[in-house]
């Protein structure tokens, strides 16, 4: 039993931690909202943790620099390896759990419980501040229960401190699905909660004297009762605010807090639902949200008050209203590279060889899928440039490249993140870049022309599940649009030409047609046929992706 949190313990800490993760990669990639076949957090978690481990490994003879401590140092070095290794949201709040514990406890002298409850409770806070919008039922609340319930033990007993975290960590776990609908449809719990209780599980077996402990999984809820008719939700919901702007725009700010008075007056006056809160950090960085028409000028707002960065750009209600009309007409896209500006680039996510090769035709620098913070860092140092934009083309990417942006920028790079969730979305960005404009001004015409295209997805459903468009079951065709499932199907072409249908009836003048790994010859053929019969003013491109899982992906603008 220990009484105190030294270096040799962090150290088996992070290798039982890592352990365990491994043990139970699969239950954890199993554990997945939606029945897509790529979900990976599990995965993402242990090459997260394993960067943690390497980072140690390479350090173990090193002494304490200055002041800090020996427990300082080796917490710093496994938070340092898991920020460059964080892959997927998972990995990226994991990583900012470890930084917060590091933070807290570098400096003191002595770790008993008390420390580390006040330590876990600094996690926490980092944890959602890491998080643009934070949504209860997923790690968010599983990390901030374990930091109360060690908070109230009011003990300095390291052993009772940790065991007190880690049980509130499963009971929170536990009821993920009563806060989140979308997983009580799933039938399962947080897949990061449930990483997160792998790593405290270990931590108190540590601290027990046991080591490398493994414990049950927590008991899985029952499937929801697929009786009642799902209804279809809107892709996304408007909490407040009217009806009269079509976007929401959100971002993180740094800047000084008389700059964000002025942002707050100029964004008042051209949208409404505007929140801007701080970080109460020296200098603050502010979490901005307001609905708007104009998606530049808020964005521009944002450039003039500091530096917005992580920046989300949301359309409303995209089945019920035409996308407003583009001022610019994208072009088709170029095999040709696209001459860059002095000191320019862009690095886009790729997942897949056409991806990979239709990328760098344009002059961008490619990274393959789910990508780590290491990989996008290297990519954006290795353009050599001092402004770089980066398109991860992907959700669960984003938060790894505002790291890696972050970490670029500490080395005196420039780095906007475009939030593409789609390859269809990078392609639209790409097309209206403009190297001669100031690298600000290009990053809105770019986030502009993303959040301007409509993406779906189609798949063959990995599991049963409940979804808003009724039960799948594994093998099913899936058609999702902008990440929830709008149509079910089993016919792979027919499910496609009713995804293209229902998204044209919304409005559209240019439909991208991905093709993955997976489609079937003779697809594009028969879904181009499709549109010039039905959709006959509807200019198409068809690209050969390569995408996994994916046999399709789509852009409508």
């Amino acid at each position: 039993m220990l009484d105190i949190l030294d270096a040799a313990a962090v150290r088996r800490w992070c290798a039982d931690g890592l352990a365990a993760l491994r043990r139970h990669q699969g239950e954890i990639d199993a554990l997945n909202v939606y029945p897509v076949p790529d979900g990976d957090t599990g995965t993402n978690l242990v090459l997260t943790l394993t960067s943690a481990q390497h980072a140690l490994a390479l350090d173990l003879d090193n002494s304490s620099e200055g002041e800090q401590t020996s427990h300082g140092r080796v917490l710093r070095l496994m938070a340092r390896g898991a920020l460059l290794g964080a892959r997927g949201n998972s990995g990226v709040i994991v990583s900012q759990i470890l930084r917060g514990i590091a933070d807290a406890l570098t400096d003191t002298a002595v770790v008993r419980g008390r420390a580390l409850a006040g330590a876990l409770t600094a996690a926490a806070e980092a944890a959602y501040a890491a998080v643009a919008r934070p949504v209860e039922g997923t790690v968010l609340t599983v990390v901030a229960a374990a930091a109360r319930a060690a908070d109230r033990t009011g003990s300095d007993d390291l052993p009772t401190v940790v065991r007190a975290a880690a049980s509130a960590a499963r009971d929170a776990l536990a009821a993920t699905p009563t806060q989140l609908p979308a997983l009580a449809r799933a039938g399962v719990v947080d897949a990061g909660g449930r990483g997160l209780c792998l790593l405290l599980d270990a931590l108190a077996a540590v601290v027990a004297g046991a080591g490398n402990a493994d414990v049950d999984p927590p008991p899985r809820p029952a499937p929801a009762d697929p009786s009642p008719r799902p209804v279809r939700e809107p892709v996304t919901a408007r909490e407040t605010g009217s009806d009269e702007y079509a976007y929401e725009v959100q971002y993180l700010l740094e800047a000084p807090a008389d700059a964000v008075d002025r942002l707050r007056a100029t964004l008042a006056g051209i949208g409404d639902s505007l929140v801007v809160v701080g970080s109460g950090d020296d200098p603050p960085v502010w979490n901005v949200h307001v609905h708007v028409d104009d998606i530049g000028a808020a964005i521009e707002a944002g450039v003039v008050a500091g530096r917005p960065y992580q920046i989300s750009v949301t359309r409303f209600a995209d089945q019920t209203a035409p996308p407003a009309p583009t001022t610019v007409a994208p072009p088709a896209p170029s095999t040709a590279a696209r001459p860059a500006a002095p000191g320019r680039a862009t690095v886009v996510v790729a997942a897949g060889d056409g991806l990979a090769a239709l990328f760098t035709g344009e002059g961008a620098v490619a990274v393959g899928g789910s990508p780590s913070t290491a990989e996008l860092l290297a990519a954006v140092r290795a353009t050599g440039a001092t402004e770089v934009v980066v398109l991860p083309n992907d959700p669960d990417t984003q938060a790894v490249a505002a790291l890696a942006a972050r970490e670029a920028e500490s080395g005196g790079v420039t780095v906007a993140v475009v939030p593409t969730r789609s390859p269809a979305q990078a392609l639209a960005a790409l097309a209206v870049r403009d190297p001669q404009r100031r690298f600000a001004d290009d990053v809105i015409a770019m986030a502009e022309a993303a959040g301007a295209c409509r993406y779906a997805e189609v798949c063959f459903a990995a599991r049963e599940a409940l979804t808003v468009a009724g039960r799948c079951r594994p093998g099913d065709v899936l058609a999702l649009v902008e990440g929830e499932v709008l149509l079910i199907g089993t016919d792979l072409a027919g499910t496609c030409r009713n995804l293209l249908d229902q998204l044209l009836g919304g409005g559209g003048e240019l439909a991208t047609l991905i093709l993955g790994a997976q489609a079937p010859d003779g697809l594009a053929d028969a879904l181009t046929a499709h549109l010039a019969r039905h959709w006959p003013f509807v200019e198409v491109h068809t690209v050969v992706g390569g995408q996994p899982h994916f046999p399709l992906l789509v852009g409508i603008e």
